[in-house]
């Protein structure tokens, strides 16, 4: 079995990277910091022509925070574009009988949902904080379609909530929001800070995945054939969500301090509510236990801690 991890150092990709090692499953990773440029076709072309992979996980992706994703909303929507075109287009030519195993983050589901049900994720307009990257989760979707309907070529999307874990980014103008909120506390704690600014109000709820758990269901589609054969998008989902208020309350009695906490009401807060539907994903995946999330929170302080000054 071979394996091409791409966006290999990335959040999610350090994360399943860890649990095929951990697993003793052989992998060749790839990013644009370790040196392909999947824009460049030619460059996706010599990476998967070196690995010959059986299955491509593709968490390559330019992203950010809300904040992020809307500033750099033409450079995310022109990056992701063009390295989802590349990735399928130099997967046609060298490998095509390759599973693609594509995360799609829940930001593609319209903006007026509440609950998130699969075959309701394209009725209606994206949220516009999000539109530049959710557009391309979309595309990415299509794209695995259309190549499936030319070369045969398979796909299988996971529909992913917002995700925290070990191996974000240390900026919170980068870092999904969970992590960002962990990482502001860390700073705050070590430096003696009298006041954390918080982006948003707080009310916008969203469901939450621990990382590794993400990396754990990759993990069993790899090993599992009758998983490969997931045809059509699945929500990994526990169908359930919390304010980023509350959020902010759990985060916070997890640590010593005691300045202020302050909203910072100039940032988008998003769309109101994230929560998805888990009747497909029990049905597929009936016995899979998720992390807890107090100790899913409690890791991902450890690892802020770790990496600190940042």
């Amino acid at each position: 079995m071979k394996i091409a991890l791409l966006g290999g150092n990335g959040f999610a990709g350090r994360n399943i990277a860890e649990i095929l090692t951990e697993n003793n499953i052989q992998y060749e990773a790839t990013s644009l910091l370790m040196g392909t440029d999947l824009r460049d076709v030619s460059q996706a072309v010599a990476f998967l022509e070196k690995v010959q992979p059986d299955f491509i996980i593709n968490c390559a992706a330019h992203v950010g925070s809300l904040n992020y994703v809307t500033e750099k909303a033409a450079d995310v929507v022109s990056d992701n574009s063009r390295m989802i075109l590349g990735m399928y287009e130099a997967a046609a030519k060298v490998c095509p009988k390759a599973i693609i195993i594509n995360p799609i983050a829940n930001c593609a589901y319209p903006a007026t949902a509440n609950t998130f049900l699969e075959d309701e994720w394209w009725n209606g307009h994206l949220h516009r904080s999000v539109l530049s990257y959710g557009v391309t989760r979309r595309l990415l979707w299509a794209v695995g379609e259309c190549y499936l309907m030319q070369y045969g070529m398979k796909s299988i999307h996971l529909l992913v909530p917002n995700m925290y874990g070990p191996y974000d980014s240390t900026d919170p103008n980068k870092a999904h929001a969970l992590n960002a909120l962990i990482s502001k506390f860390v700073k705050a704690e070590n430096t003696s800070q009298p006041e954390i600014e918080i982006w948003g109000t707080g009310v916008a709820i969203r469901e939450w995945l621990y990382a590794k758990d993400f990396a754990r269901i990759v993990l069993q589609v790899i090993q599992n054939d009758e998983l490969q054969n997931i045809e059509s998008p699945l929500n990994i989902a526990q169908n359930s969500g919390l304010s980023v208020k509350e959020l902010v309350e759990i985060i916070k009695n997890n640590f010593k301090y005691s300045g202020q906490i302050v909203w910072n009401h100039n940032k988008p807060d998003g769309a109101p509510k994230k929560v998805m539907d888990d009747t497909n994903f029990r049905q597929v995946f009936p016995d899979f236990e998720f992390t807890p999330f107090q100790d899913g929170i409690n890791k991902t302080i450890s690892y802020y801690q770790s990496v600190y000054p940042y």
